[in-house]
């Protein structure tokens, strides 16, 4: 789920900051510019793990902030395809079940991908498990808040860098809010035995 990505930035320490030593004030930067950000094709920055090498610094003229070359390595989230995760379900909807982790919640299992067959209850706005037993068909609901075991089998990356709008874009901005994206997804499946909520494979 989490893995140590090496990384190397430039970083700008500001002259009130020279009566630190280097390595606090390194690490404090480069925290304030990842921790809780997406690197896209990387994952989900958490925290700076260590730092492995310093390059010279340097001063600018009409800067007089030093800038340093650092290669560090960095905790990242980025569970590899087929891990089997577990969260909180966030919510359903007619698109699938929506999951947290608590740190990330940008996670959905479309309805492909849950248990067969199943159901969404627009009252309740939840999707239910049509459990065939000998007695009959039961139904277990996704309930929000509930515990749930996932595999990951897809995620997706979106370069939400700011660009310069194109003419056709210019016009119609005034008149259109663009829908915001989440820069990294992952798509889980609860299609198969053993995964789900807790409490299905759970004995009383």
């Amino acid at each position: 789920m989490f893995v140590l990505v090496e990384m190397v930035d430039t970083v700008r320490i500001p002259p009130w900051q020279f009566e630190r030593k280097l390595n606090d004030s390194i690490a404090e930067e480069l925290n304030k510019k990842l921790a809780n950000k997406v690197v896209y094709n990387v994952g989900l920055c958490i925290c700076l793990f260590d730092i492995t090498k310093l390059e010279d610094a340097y001063v600018f003229p009409g800067d007089g902030a030093s800038h340093t070359k650092v290669h560090f390595r960095y905790v990242v989230f980025h569970p590899f395809l087929d891990e089997i995760l577990i969260g909180k379900i966030k919510g359903c909807s007619p698109e699938g079940v929506h999951v947290s982790l608590g740190f990330f919640d940008d996670i959905l299992i479309p309805p492909e991908s849950l248990q067969q067959p199943a159901k969404f209850d627009e009252t309740e706005q939840v999707w239910v498990w049509e459990y065939e037993t000998e007695e009959g068909a039961h139904d277990l609901y996704m309930d929000t808040g509930e515990e749930i075991r996932f595999r990951v089998v897809d995620e997706s990356f979106v370069d939400t860098s700011p660009t310069g709008p194109s003419s056709a874009e210019a016009a119609s901005a005034s008149e259109e809010v663009p829908k915001k994206e989440a820069p990294y997804t992952l798509v889980g499946s609860i299609s198969e035995p053993g995964l789900g909520l807790l409490s299905w494979w759970t004995s009383n």
